[in-house]
């Protein structure tokens, strides 16, 4: 058989353009995996700064990190570092035999291949651990083993379809997209302080210092009252008037600013407002004293 030029020139016509359209379809796999690369290296980065990011919040809102799980040390029976291989001598080559290897009523069980015993999957009668099934001699070189589904015996189990690493990455760059979001609420959250979140830091110590001299000015009234039956003397009463009931106010107003009114996020001390916070506290409770002689003297 004889093959003319015009027929060679087409068939290295048609190899050229084969090898060609294989040059570009390698061309064009090697830059999908370059950027299947990138995108991986990319996000692994994102995750490695919301790690540090959420390791921060945590240790700003006072949550311990979990100790890292220990590794199984040298020597721990029963552990290994390493991925688990096949057992020894499984897969070395054996003499082969005049009959079946499993016959029906073969004296011994099946092992490994070394000459030991087949452990849990020799032992009869368990249920998912028994022996292997016993066949008839002429059936036993025609058994295959098949894929047992949890669904149903003897029917093989279904094939996993392979993931698309295009669709994975994407699925992951969304998370990481949901994951910035909460942790951008997170820290908005953290910036603000545990008492009244929703002031400015100058209203919130306004509405500390004034509740304080308003309780202050309770205690002020318990000690008119305890004046008017005779338990405390004028001067006393004056003193923590004046003195000792406001400054009382005013520490606490101090501490409890300092205690809730700190956000979380916030690195040193918030403004207290101590100038506006004394002024608060030693004007209110000789005005809650004054309003209650104003209001004793318009009842009489």
């Amino acid at each position: 058989m004889t093959v003319s030029f015009e027929e060679y020139a087409a068939l290295a016509r048609q190899l050229s353009d084969q090898h060609r359209a294989g040059e570009q379809h390698a061309a064009a796999e090697s830059a999908r995996r370059r950027d299947l690369h990138a995108a991986v290296d990319y996000l692994q980065q994102r995750l490695t700064a919301q790690g540090q990011r959420l390791d921060q919040l945590g240790r700003a809102i006072g949550i311990d990190q979990p100790p890292a799980a220990p590794g199984p040390g040298p020597g721990t029976p029963g552990e290994t570092a390493a991925w688990p291989g096949p057992p020894t001598g499984v897969g070395s080559p054996t003499a082969p035999s005049s009959g079946p290897p499993f016959a029906a009523g073969a004296p011994t069980a099946p092992g490994t291949g070394d000459g030991g015993s087949a452990g849990a999957a020799g032992v009869p009668g368990r249920a998912g651990v028994g022996a292997y099934p016993q066949l008839p001699v002429g059936e036993a070189r025609l058994a295959l083993p098949t894929a047992v589904s949890p669904a149903g015996g003897g029917v093989p189990a279904q094939r996993t379809a392979a993931a698309d690493p295009v669709v994975e990455l994407e699925l992951a760059r969304r998370m990481a997209d949901e994951a910035d979001r909460h942790g951008q609420q997170a820290e908005l959250l953290a910036q603000r302080p545990v008492l009244l979140p929703t002031l400015s830091p100058l209203a919130r110590a306004v509405a500390v210092y004034a509740a304080c001299g308003a309780a202050a000015g309770v205690l002020v009234l318990i000690l008119v009252l305890a004046s008017g039956v005779g338990l405390v003397d004028g001067f006393t009463l004056g003193a923590w008037i004046c003195a000792g009931l406001p400054a009382v106010a005013f520490f606490g107003g101090y501490l409890v600013l300092g205690r809730w009114g700190r956000p979380a996020m916030v690195a040193g001390t918030p403004p207290r407002y101590l100038p506006l916070g004394f002024l608060i506290c030693f004007l209110l409770v000789p005005m809650a004293y004054c309003a209650y002689l104003l209001l004793v003297r318009g009842l009489r």
